[in-house]
């Protein structure tokens, strides 16, 4: 699956001047995740580990995604903030 405009997506988006608000990191997560993994697994995280439920949200947000699709949209995405 390594596609190089991915790879090239992911490095650049290590890049970014300014950190990026909460949303665009879950959303950077979440479209990686998908675009290397799939579809989420696993139990949602509970009690206090929020950071670990927001990941797992922002990962099923794009359930049912291909990969192909998944690793477009973080392409698009990454470069839409520079």
């Amino acid at each position: 699956m390594e596609n190089q405009a991915f790879l090239d997506a992911v490095a650049k988006s290590k890049t970014l001047t300014e950190k990026p608000s909460n949303d665009v990191l879950l959303k950077l997560y979440g479209l990686y995740k998908q675009a290397t993994e799939g579809d989420v697994t696993g139990e949602r995280p509970g009690g206090f580990d929020f950071k670990g439920a927001a990941k797992f949200d922002a990962w099923e947000t794009y359930k049912g995604k291909s990969k192909e699709d998944a690793t477009n949209e973080y392409i698009e995405f990454v470069n839409s903030l520079f």
